[in-house]
C-alpha cells in the first residue's frame, strides 16, 4: 500500500500497522483479479486506495464505538469491507441483491463482517441496527425509505451522497419514516477535489409498518 494511504489512515485516527495495510493490499489485489472476469468495479487499480478505501472511511468517526452497522447496496464491499477492516470495534452487515458482487465479497472474510444477499425492501428485519449507511445506492428518498425501517430508534441513518446532488436533505416528507435530520457533514476526499456529503438522520421513532413499500410503488411515487 502507498505511503499516502498509510498517512491518510493515521489522519483519520485509524490504525495503519503493517498487518492492516497488508489486509487492504490483499483485498485490492483480489478485487482486481476477480474484476477481470466479473466486472465488479470501474475504478482503475491506481485509484482504488482513494476512490474505494478512503472514500469508505472518511466518515467512520460518525459511527459510535461498538455499533451494529448495516451497509445497504454494498456491491463488492464498499463501504462495508473497509469499515470492518479498519474498525474492529464494530460489527458490519453488508447486503445487496447482486449475487455476483456478493460472491466476491464473501471470499473476503473478516470476523466482524456478515454478507447477506437480499433486497433491503424485502428484508423482514426492523429496527436492528445502530448505524445504517449506503453508497448512493438510489435517489435519496428511495435510499431513505428502504433504509430507515432497519435503524433502531435512537440510531443513525447516514447515506453517502455527492456534493453535485441538489437534494433537499431536510424534506418534511422524510419525517414520515421516523427520522429527523441532525446535520449535514462535508468531507473532502483526500488527494482529490471531490467533496462528499453525509446527511446525518436520527431515528426518533419507529418507522410505520407500511414502509418500505414494494419496489414498484417506491419508484412510481417516491417520497
Amino acid at each position: 500500500m502507498s505511503s499516502f494511504f498509510a498517512e491518510q489512515l493515521e489522519n483519520l485516527g485509524l490504525p495503519n500497522s503493517e498487518p492492516i495495510l497488508a489486509r487492504f493490499a490483499a483485498f485490492q489485489s483480489q478485487l482486481y483479479s476477480a474484476n477481470e472476469s466479473r466486472n465488479l468495479t470501474r475504478v482503475p487499480p491506481e485509484d482504488c486506495q482513494v476512490r474505494h478505501f478512503l472514500d469508505s472511511l472518511i466518515f467512520h468517526d460518525l459511527i459510535p464505538f461498538g455499533s451494529e452497522v448495516l451497509d445497504v447496496g454494498t456491491g463488492p464491499g464498499f463501504p462495508a469491507w473497509p469499515l470492518a477492516a479498519a474498525r474492529e470495534d464494530i460489527n458490519v452487515t453488508a447486503i445487496d441483491s447482486n449475487g455476483k458482487m456478493l460472491g466476491f465479497l464473501a471470499t473476503q472474510e473478516l470476523p466482524n463482517l456478515i454478507v447477506k444477499q437480499i433486497r433491503a425492501e424485502e428484508w423482514p428485519a426492523r429496527e436492528e441496527f445502530d448505524f445504517v449507511t449506503g453508497r448512493a445506492v438510489a435517489p435519496l428518498s428511495i435510499q431513505l425509505e428502504v433504509s430507515a425501517p432497519l435503524v433502531k430508534v435512537g440510531g443513525l441513518l447516514v447515506p453517502m451522497r455527492s456534493s453535485q446532488e441538489s437534494e433537499d436533505f431536510a424534506s418534511e416528507e422524510f419525517r414520515t419514516l421516523g427520522i429527523k435530520l441532525r446535520e449535514v457533514v462535508e468531507r473532502p476526499l483526500p488527494g482529490t477535489d471531490i467533496v462528499r456529503l453525509f446527511p446525518v438522520y436520527e431515528k426518533t421513532k419507529a418507522t410505520p409498518t407500511k414502509y418500505p413499500r414494494r419496489w414498484g410503488d417506491i419508484k412510481k411515487k417516491p417520497l
